[in-house]
């Protein structure tokens, strides 16, 4: 015969990355949680972006409809951020929050009196940015904390 081309079953213990593979495994196992989040807050963040359309924001409040359009597409691509590079983002998962605040006090601040649907829109969708920047920013301190980074 030429060579052994037949599949055995060996055990992995003798393989040299299998620490390396064990803590990337570890890493990954651990994140679920995290990358729930992440989620969360790129679908929080692509409704408050489009939210000015489906809420039917009238065309005479122009300013306030950039204002969601451009903060909800920067929680949304920090949402993305956060599920690509955690340990990088993690000072805008606390920016994240802030947004949340200022969707909350966009609506007085921004235009002078805004309707009902308006402020319940930004009200609401500004708490859940807001919890959702929290609740990122503790997964993403956790996570730190464990793997020692």
């Amino acid at each position: 015969m030429a060579g052994d081309v037949s599949h055995h079953a060996g055990d992995i213990t003798s393989h040299p990355d299998v620490s390396e593979m064990r803590e990337r495994y570890a890493r990954v196992v651990s994140s679920r949680g995290e990358v729930a989040v992440d989620g969360l807050v790129v679908l929080a963040g692509l409704y408050c972006a489009i939210s000015a359309w489906t809420v039917h924001f009238s065309s005479s409040r122009p300013d306030l409809m950039i204002n969601n359009l451009v903060i909800g597409l920067a929680v949304a691509l920090i949402g993305v951020g956060l599920s690509m590079a955690p340990d990088r983002m993690r000072g805008l998962s606390w920016a994240t929050a802030a947004m949340g605040v200022w969707l909350i006090i966009s609506p007085w601040t921004v235009t002078r009196f805004p309707d009902k649907g308006i402020i319940w829109n930004n009200v609401v969708i500004g708490a859940v940015i807001c919890l959702l920047g929290m609740a990122a920013a503790v997964t993403v301190m956790r996570n730190s904390r464990t793997t020692g980074t």
